[in-house]
């Protein structure tokens, strides 16, 4: 798996967005946060485009990424934020340049369909906040971010859950948002979770989709070979007026509790304030015992 280096002050980060649009004044809690930490802030040359709800049309979308790719001067590539669209523009991608310049790629939500084609490809990615959320981003959000892209040790910890199954594991860390993965089944960029661990998080989606997603990752073989799965926040779950009887915590539990996997639930990762940054794609270890979660990378560089 090939680790992008770490940046440096004075490095160039560049914003784009491979979704919904977005404006200057949204951008600008980022952009100072950023520069705070020493790195020059360059936007996609279509950035403030706008179609329909898209920041540009799939064509300019393409180009913003693809020139961040082969823009040796860029270090590091933040999404902007999520919605939908990445999808549209992966295949038209050409990753080459990564493999003489590796960078780290940013973001989370629709950019788990960049996160699992990076994969596939050898590349480790960071599942993080974007700039649409800094301003209400937690420190220890930001922070986790400022660690994963300046190669300092990234500890989370959080507490325990009534639904972990405890264990000591190390493996690559492969997924993102559920709804999204489940979309990938079947193309080039679905992720095979085989001796890895799964991390999944949603927003507003109905409890019963969330059943539907998780038999049809059983149905696709996703949990069969899994070493391990974190669940991140499931924010904001819409019920039926006759009632699905289920939490997605407990939904999920039920499709995983057949398994020897170890297991944890409700990590600070996701749709909320405290999202914390997780580099997929690089061994990490995962403790979980009967008082806490403790999830460490170590962010030296290597090939």
């Amino acid at each position: 798996m090939i680790i992008p280096k770490k940046l440096k002050i004075g490095d160039k980060i560049g914003i784009l967005s491979t979704a919904r649009k977005i404006t200057i004044d949204e951008l600008n809690p980022a952009i100072h946060i950023l520069e705070s930490w020493g790195l020059k802030v360059v936007f996609s040359d279509n950035l403030f485009e706008e179609n329909n709800q898209f920041s540009g049309t799939i064509k300019q979308r393409t180009a913003d990424l693809q020139n961040m790719i082969d823009d040796d001067n860029v270090k590091a590539i933040l999404c902007a934020r999520g919605g939908y669209g990445t999808v549209q523009i992966i295949d038209a991608i050409n990753f080459s340049n990564l493999k003489k310049n590796p960078k780290w790629i940013i973001g989370y939500s629709d950019i788990t369909v960049l996160h699992s084609h990076l994969h596939n490809l050898g590349f480790a990615s960071i599942h993080a906040t974007m700039p649409i959320n800094f301003n209400t981003n937690t420190n220890q959000s930001l922070q986790s971010l400022q660690n994963c892209l300046f190669g300092k040790k990234n500890n989370i910890e959080c507490s325990s859950h009534e639904f972990n199954k405890n264990g000591d594991i190390e493996a690559e860390i492969v997924g993102g948002n559920l709804s999204i993965l489940c979309s990938l089944i079947g193309s080039e960029s679905d992720v095979n979770t085989g001796g890895k661990i799964l991390f999944i998080e949603d927003l507003d989606e109905y409890l019963y989709h969330i059943d539907r997603m998780m038999m049809t990752l059983k149905r696709n073989g996703k949990f069969e070979y899994l070493k391990g799965m974190i669940v991140g926040e499931m924010s904001d779950m819409n019920d039926n007026t006759i009632s699905f009887g289920q939490t997605a915590e407990q939904i999920i539990f039920d499709y995983t509790k057949e398994y020897n996997f170890p297991i944890c639930f409700e990590f600070p990762a996701g749709h909320l304030d405290d999202n914390r940054a997780i580099i997929f794609s690089k061994k990490t270890q995962l403790k979980i015992d009967e008082e806490k979660v403790i999830l460490s990378c170590s962010l030296s560089s290597e090939s």
